[in-house]
């Protein structure tokens, strides 16, 4: 078993994957980074560019949704996005700012302010959106 790490600490594991074989569950001892994704959608890869919160790595699987961030944690500009695995085009964001605030539109319609509740929102609506 590996030693976890702090985020900031973890090292990126280039290994190159497809959306199969991204881990349900966190990773506490490397990162995977956007660039390690075969599938990868330019939505991610140039999910950090308007802040400057560099390359996008792999937190985890909230039911169908594969989340990623760019930027730091906590207090600094960073951003999360979901992708939907069955459609990579179906995607939310979330934007963290360095006060603490943050937004973003979760798969119900609804805008929070909070991450916790933007990820709430993402476990509650697992099913794809209909299209007209």
């Amino acid at each position: 078993m590996s030693t976890a790490l702090p985020y900031h600490e973890r090292p990126d594991d280039p290994t190159p994957r497809d959306t199969a074989d991204l881990p349900a569950t966190p990773l506490r001892d490397r990162a995977i980074p956007a660039s390690a994704w075969r599938q990868a959608p330019e939505v991610l890869r140039g999910l950090g560019d308007s802040f400057g919160g560099g390359e996008a790595t792999y937190k985890r699987r909230l039911g169908p949704w594969l989340l990623w961030r760019s930027g730091p944690a906590r207090r600094a500009d960073a951003a999360y996005l979901a992708l939907h695995a069955d459609d990579l085009a179906v995607t939310h964001q979330f934007r963290l700012y360095p006060d603490g605030t943050g937004e973003g539109a979760g798969p119900s319609g609804v805008v929070h302010g909070r991450f916790r509740a933007w990820k709430q929102d993402l476990v509650d609506h697992p099913e794809l959106p209909l299209r007209g």
